[in-house]
Formats: structure tokens, sequence, C-alpha cells
């Protein structure tokens, strides 16, 4: 083969190796020991470390508890780690860089034995707004290593810990490695960083990784030797390891370790074949192979060797590695710039007929592309930096991180646009001393200003820019001078409070035309020409007493009439006050009267009919035919005169708390109409019994097609699909057509009823709450299912909308697997469908989960659609999780998918079938951010990776 060819193959592209590299000083070295409470230096690799005591207020230091003799683990950083609060702010540690640099970051996780219990870590890791990892313990005594290769965006690093799922968020190790000259460099790093996924010294002479002082650079080459799950299994037969002590010339693109490249796997019968997992994967990476020929061949031998796993267009391609390297003892580093890999990466390589001896490897590295997260705006960044720097003693100064993502300083409220912009900024009685910062005016975006309560001095500064703020609270500081002209200028203001400063001047006129709150009592500020007259305060006086008069008068006629109005509807007061009372005064058929809600009420909402008991009896013929057991009670099925099939459902509960689930039904039910909410067509309550009527839904609930007494007729795909639509709308016009809002509580595939069409309706509003305007949540007692239940509603009694979301997203599961969404025996130690299908979904493996009815018969986009909006339902914050309004998008995307007229489409594959190249849309979509999987535009198209 001719030393001019140029062979693309695994990891392919031959690069120029005629630079000699520039080894950065060991000086330059950052390396952290987080829970340290000294400086040393490490025995075995001669490296300086630092304790973070002098950099990190937060958390507090752990003793590790240690059971192995692993030397890395034994490794005195490991001694100790750093633990945070469980709480909803983010812990970050700020390293100095140098902008456009090439870096290794790399944080370590050592949890150790633990003698409480407690359940194993999960949280998030950031560096500054991208999400770099999720940290999930398993194992104890293991050593989690998570590295991203990235050039500095600015000239500083924050590395994150946010966002608990369980456990304490905590770190044992931070690092910062410098690179030099155009190592790792990607046509993509401008929007990518590489987060590294496998780095691995095959041949490698003990278990311990090699890293400093062999690696210049210092990184971690995992040693093929190591024991964990699912590494580099499926060895082939043959397969042996080989060492030399000669010399390697490494003078190449990525400068690997000698030590690395003097050991190797050969396969002595033809073939290598390794399996391993890839974390976050499916995704885009870059993939490098490392070959050296460290063995004397004699002259009439050969090692030539290809491809066979995974099958590319290159696969054809032959490797000589003599030749590629230009001789033996030469490293040649062939490459994947960009290359879509499974979670389960499985490779081979196989000797070619006219070789005489089998293919060899020395090392592999894999990285993912990782996007980067766009920032805060860095004029706006530094802005908060300055009013930081007026109460470094308090702990809302001491935030680091971006300020917005992944979640917002707790002064700061940011919105959802990308980049995010800073829009209120909250430092009521602060502590905050000096001048009010200048820099204040270049944030566009602020709506809001409170900076009351605090030491400010000094003058007001120029904000004219703030085009979008509407409300300023300056007053109780110790501010001097006018009153800026620009304030009454800006053309959104509608509040301003200035009073008990020392302010002085006159008053810009626009501020006193009525249509600006002004506050400016004790001030020396005036009205321009301001003279007092005496008429003007008689005058006043009159005016305000004539008011007085007519609000008095006006009071006594509104307190009469809800006096009457009180005694007419007192019995349904009493209910929701817990009395047992009737909710009629009489046997008489009623439509209009008043229910309490929360202690007001409900008047004129035009309540379903009262139906007398004797017509309920005949029509159920005397309560024969039971249909169903709800919370409520017993269902009956029945038959009205006029035909009509309904549903009868006794209230079995006689307490006062089951009496306000009757009216609440009776009068939610009754003011709310929706072609997917089942209809209540009247009520009885007679001889100390509660009925509620419905409209008969003839195939039952949707439990009972997942995984109850009709799961024979196997729903297909897109009827799931069209069920999860019907009740996504359901829900939806719940929160957002209802004027307040309503909060079902109890959303679960038992209280989805199927009419004869299988068309699908929401049922039981039992535990439906109100939401009041201009109130983000409800204070309620936690009540719902096990299983459905909103963990972070169970946790702080806050009920939202979210809540029903959470509750909505384990349907979605039920509906994919059409397993129970709380089974020990099917689930094991993951206990619950949100848990088993999230571990599964984050590996990549959506087959597992699908409800084997399906198999083969669904395409594969269709249900990861479907999939992934599910697990953004129930994520663990309810900031995290869709609208209604997002969920039906997606539902309706499924289905377009599924039926074949998405122009998209043409990518599907099917599970149990084949599968396409194009395995993932150019859509983007939540399932990108959920498993990090790039778009595919990053490959321009991804789907012929370029090589060199």
């Amino acid at each position: 083969m001719s030393s001019k060819m140029v062979f693309v193959f695994v990891f392919i592209a031959l690069f120029a190796r005629s630079v000699t590299p520039i080894l950065c000083q060991v000086s330059e070295f950052i390396s952290i020991d987080c829970g340290g409470n000294k400086n040393y230096t490490d025995p075995a690799t001669g490296l300086v470390w630092t304790s973070d005591n002098e950099i990190m207020s937060h958390g507090k230091p752990v003793q590790v508890e240690q059971s192995t003799d692993d030397n890395s683990v034994s490794a005195p950083q490991y001694n100790t780690r750093r633990e945070f609060p469980i709480d909803n702010n983010k812990y970050c540690y700020r390293f100095n860089a140098e902008e456009r640099r090439r870096y290794i970051v790399r944080a370590t996780f050592l949890y150790g034995n633990s003698m409480t219990g407690d359940p194993y870590p999960k949280f998030q890791l950031y560096l500054d707004a991208t999400k770099w990892s999720t940290v999930s313990i398993s194992d104890a005594s293991r050593v989690y290593i998570k590295e991203m290769i990235i050039r500095a965006p600015s000239n500083s690093i924050d590395v994150c810990l946010c966002c608990a799922t369980t456990g304490s968020p905590f770190i044992s190790t931070l690092e910062l490695r410098p690179l030099n000259l155009s190592m790792y460099a990607t046509d993509y790093e401008d929007d990518f960083y590489l987060k590294v996924a496998a780095r691995v010294n095959f041949g490698a002479l003990s278990k311990d990784p090699l890293r400093y002082p062999d690696d210049p650079y210092d990184r971690i080459w995992s040693s093929d030797q190591e024991k964990r799950q699912n590494y580099l299994v499926g060895v082939a037969p043959g397969t042996e390891r080989i060492n030399t002590t000669k010399y390697i010339d490494t003078n190449t693109r990525e400068y690997p370790p000698v030590g690395v490249m003097q050991t190797a796997v050969v396969g002595t019968m033809g073939r290598l074949t390794y399996r391993l997992n890839l974390e976050d994967f499916p995704a885009n990476a870059r993939a490098y192979a490392y070959f050296a020929e460290i063995e004397d061949l004699p002259a009439n031998e050969t090692r030539k060797f290809k491809m066979e796993q995974p099958a590319t267009d290159y696969s054809n391609a032959v490797v000589n590695i003599a030749e590629n390297a230009n001789g033996s003892y030469t490293l040649y580093e062939p490459s994947y710039m960009n290359v879509s890999l499974d979670f389960v990466l499985s490779f081979s390589f196989v000797e070619t007929r006219d070789s005489s001896r089998g293919p060899l490897l020395n090392a592999i590295e894999i990285s993912k592309y990782v996007q980067i997260a766009a920032k805060t705006d860095g004029k706006e960044v530094r802005t908060l930096d300055a009013i930081k720097s007026m109460s470094l003693a308090s702990d809302w100064a001491q935030e680091q991180g971006d300020p917005c993502l992944p979640t917002p300083w707790e002064w700061v409220v940011c919105s959802d646009t990308i980049p995010p912009r800073i829009t209120k900024i909250v430092l009521s009685g602060k502590n905050v001393h000096g001048e009010i910062p200048t820099e204040l005016g270049n944030m566009e975006g602020l709506t809001e200003l409170w900076l009351d309560g605090n030491f400010l001095t000094g003058p007001i500064p120029d904000m004219s820019n703030l085009v979008n703020l509407k409300i300023l609270h300056l007053e109780n500081n110790k501010l001097t001078g006018p009153l800026p002209p620009y304030i009454g200028s800006l053309p959104n203001l509608k509040e301003i409070y200035v009073q008990r400063n020392s302010l002085r001047g006159e008053i810009p006129p626009e501020l006193l035309t009525g249509k600006v709150i002004f506050r400016y009592e004790d001030t020396h500020l005036r009205r321009q020409g301001n003279k007092k007259k005496h008429y003007k305060v008689i005058l006043g006086i009159s005016v305000g007493l004539l008011t007085f008069l007519f609000v008095l008068f006006m009071g006594s006629i509104l307190v009469l009439q809800y006096i009457r109005t009180k005694k007419r509807y007192k019995k349904f007061n009493d209910i929701d006050k817990g009395a047992t009372s009737s909710l009629r005064t009489s046997t008489k058929p009623s439509t209009n009267y008043s229910i309490a809600i929360r202690g007001t009420s409900l008047m004129d909402e035009g309540v379903a009919c009262y139906i007398p008991l004797s017509e309920i009896e005949e029509a159920t013929s005397g309560f024969s035919r039971k249909i169903g057991q709800g919370s409520f009670g017993p269902v009956y099925y029945g038959k009205m005169k006029d035909g009509k099939e309904v549903a009868v459902k006794i209230m079995a509960d006689s307490s006062s708390h089951g009496a306000r689930q009757f009216v609440t039904e009776v009068a939610l039910l009754s003011r709310i109409h929706h072609r997917n909410l089942v209809p209540l067509i009247g009520y009885c309550e007679e001889e100390h019994q509660r009925m509620l009527i419905y409209e008969y839904m003839h195939n039952g609930t949707l439990r009972d097609h997942i995984i109850g007494t009709n799961t024979e007729k196997h729903l297909d795909w897109l009827t799931r699909l069209r069920i999860a639509e019907d009740a996504a709308k359901g829900l939806e016009y719940l929160h957002t057509g209802c004027n307040p809002t309503i909060i079902h509580r109890d959303v679960k595939t038992n209280n989805i009823l199927l009419d004869h069409n299988m068309r699908a309706k929401v049922s039981d509003f039992g535990l439906s709450r109100q939401a009041e305007e201009d109130i983000t949540h409800i204070s309620s007692v936690a009540r719902g299912t096990i299983g459905y239940l909103d963990p972070e509603y169970y946790a702080n009694q806050q009920l939202t909308e979210k809540s029903d979301v959470y509750s909505f997203g384990v349907v979605l599961l039920e509906l994919i697997s059409g397993r129970r969404p709380v089974f020990f025996e099917e689930y094991g130690s993951e206990w619950s469908i949100v848990h088993w299908a999230r571990s599964l979904i984050r590996k990549g493996d959506v087959i597992s989960i699908i409800d084997p009815t399906l198999a083969g018969k669904v395409k594969m986009e269709s249900v990861w659609r479907m999939a992934e909006v599910a697990i953004q339902c129930v994520e663990q914050h309810s900031s995290g999780r869709p609208r209604m309004q997002e969920i039906i998008l997606a539902i309706q995307e499924a289905a377009k998918i599924e039926r074949g007229d998405d122009q998209n489409d043409k990518a599907s594959s099917t599970v149990g079938g084949s599968s396409s190249r194009g395995t993932y849309s150019s859509r983007k979509t939540l399932l990108t951010s959920f498993l990090d999987i790039e778009s595919p535009d990053l490959s321009r198209d991804s789907i012929a990776p370029s090589a060199r």
C-alpha cells in the first residue's frame, strides 16, 4: 500500500506531525482538594494540592471512610469531600483562565462508606451555564471522574453543583490542566465542548490508571485491566497483551504519553473485539485510535487489518501501522472528528487475508460533543459583580456561576430567553453600602429594581437606558442630590419609591400626573412652583369628606345585601366548613344556587340539575349493576327514562371531608364544560346519601386497557397517542381555560375514562383545587395517589399545575410501557415506573421500556418523542417540567411521525425491526436537552462524518 494514500478508519484521519510539543509548566496546574484542611504534595505524582477552605465558604468537609486497596482511591486527596446543602441554590468554584486557551477541567467524586444509610447522591454538574453531567453514585468505593476539554470562553471558568435528586451534592477534587498548541482543536469548538467518555490504555501493566508525570498534561488513562460493570467486555479469543521498553515517537497532534504507547493488545487469532458503555450516549463524538508497532516484525511479515464493526463507509480501508506511521515504534493516530456513536459501543478489528499478524491496538480516546449553553450577557454579569462588591460579608454576595443558569441567584430573576436577561434585582434590606453602581444603566432588560432598606449614598446615577423598568424601590437609604429628570421619561415606569432619603430639588412633572405611583415623603423634594394655598386644602378636605360619606353609604348597602345572601345560602357554606347539613333545603329540583369554596361563594353557577333518589333507583334497577369502585365510593350503571346511559357515583365518606369533596365536584363540574372532561348530568342528596350522576363511558378506565381486565384488547400506538392527547387537552383546559385555574390533583389512568369511540375524558374532581389570580401556588396538604404524586408537592405542600403535569408524565410512561406505576416485583430497587424508565432512557435504551405488545409495530422516533416528554414531565423540580400546551404539541408530533405525514420521518426505525442510519431526526426536541444528544447539524448530516 502506498504511503501517499490516506486511509480512513475507526476513528480515522492522519494529521501533520511536524510540530514538537511545548510542554506546559507544572506550575500552571491547579489542583484543589475539596474538603481538605491543608496544602500538600502528593508523593505518588509530585503534584501540589491546595485546600478549598480559602475559596469555598459553603458546605462542610466530610471525612471519607474507605474500604479498598485501590492505590488511586487511597491518595490523600480522597480522604475528605465537601458536601453541600440540599436546596435550590448552586455552589460554584471559579478558576482563573486564559481566554481561548484549551484546558482539561476535571472533577472527581468518591462518596465512601456511609454509616447513615441515606440514599446515594444524584445531582447535576455544570461548567458555567452548560450542563456537564449528571453525577449518579451507585458504588461508594469508586472514584467517578468527569472530564471536559474546553477552549476557555472568557478569563474565568465556573464549576457548579446543584439540583440534587437524592442525597447531598458533594465533590472530592477539582483540577485545571492547560494544553498546548492545537491539542484537541476541532472545527466546532466555538459551539461545543468535549466531554471525555473513554480514554483507555490497552495492554496496561497494572489496573492502576496512568497520569502525571508519565503524561505531562496529566490526562488520566484508564487501564484495560480495571474491573467495573460493562467495561471492555466481549474480548475475542486469542487476545494477548504485549509491551516494550523501547522509546516510541509520539510526536503527533495529541502527544499521548510514551508509557501508554509502549503497551498494546494483539489479536493472535486474527481478531480484536471489545464492548463498553459510553455515558450519556447516543451522541455525536470525536474518537481517536492510537497505533504503534511495538513488535519487531521480520521483513517477510506484515500487520494489516481493517475495521469490521461498527460498519461505516470506511470499513474497507486497510491499515498498515508501520507504513502509516512511517516506521515501527512511531505513533499513528487516526480519528473520526465527528461520528455518531451508540450507548453501547462495540468495535472490532480483523486481520486482512494478506497479513501475517493480527490487529494491534495501543489506546483509544472518545469524547462527546456538548453544546455550549448561552450565558447571561457579560455586561450584566459585571454589573452584578459590582453590586456584590458592595456587601462582601453577606451570603448573597458569595454566589458564583452564571446568575441565571442552571438556577438563578437568590436575589435575581431572569427571563426565559436565550441568552437569559436579568429582569429583576431584589436586594431589599441586604446591607448594601456605597453608591449605586453606574453599570446598572447597562441592564436594559431590567423591569424591577429593589434597593430599599440599605445604606446607599450619593446621587442616583444615569439609568436612562432602562426603558423596560416598571418598578423602582430606593426608599430608606441615604441618597442625596436631585431626582434625575430622565426618571419621568422612562416609558414603562409604573411605581417609584424614594421616601426617607436626603434627596432634594424639584420633582419631574411626569411623576405627578397620577399615571405613576410616586412616594417621596420624608425627603426634601418639592413640586415645581409649589406654593401652599389654603383653598386647596379646604377643597381637598371637603372632597375627601364627601367621598368618605359616599363610600360609607354604599358599604352599608353591600353589607345588608351580603347578610341576606348569606342567610339564603347558609347551608351550602356550612358544608364547606365541615358541617354535614344538606346540600339542599328541599327535595325540589334546583338548578341555581351557591356553593362555597374556600370561604367564597360561587354565585349563580348554573349547577347541574337535581335528580330525585327515586329516579336514580329506577334507572339503576335498585343499584344492581356495579361497574367500578373509586376513592369517592362505588359506581353503578343506570339508564334514564330518556334512554341516556349514566354512571352513578355514591359517596361512601359521610365525614366533613367527604362532604367537601362532594361540594367541590358539583361546583366545579357545573361550571366547566369541555369535550375531554366527563360531563356531570346531575346530583342527588337524600336520606343521608350523596350521589353524582355522570355520562356513562362505555369503555371504562384507561387503566383497564393497559394492565387491567381489558388488556387483551391491546391498544395500538396511535390509539394510545390519541388517548394521551385527549386527556392532555382536558387538563390544559383546566389549567388555562378556567378562571381561576383548576388543579386536578389526582391525575391517573383510573381517572381517564374512554367512551364508545375510545376517546378519552378526564374524571373525578373530588380533590381538585382552584388557584387564585396572582398566586403561583396553593399551600395544601399533599393529596393524591402513590406513584402519581408529585415529589416536590409532597415535600413542600405547594400545589401548582405542574403537579398535574408530573402525574400526567406517569400516565404517559404507563401508555408507553403497559406497566403499573408502582410494583416492586417489576422494578426492584427502582420501585417506581419513574425511576425505572428514567434510568433506561438515560442509557439510550427506550426499547426495554416499550410495551411488548407494540414491538415491531411502532416507529422508534415516535416512541422517543413520547418518552422524552414523559421524562420531562416527571422532572424532580417543577421548573423543569413543560406546560400542558407543550405536551399536547409533543404528542401531536409523535402521532404525525407514526402516521408518516411528518417530512422528517424518513429516518424512523421500527422497534424489533431494522433501523436506518438516520436514527435521529433533524428536529430539535426536548430529548436533545435531556439526553444531551446534540443536533446532527453538527456533522452536516451526521451520516458521513468528516474524517482526517
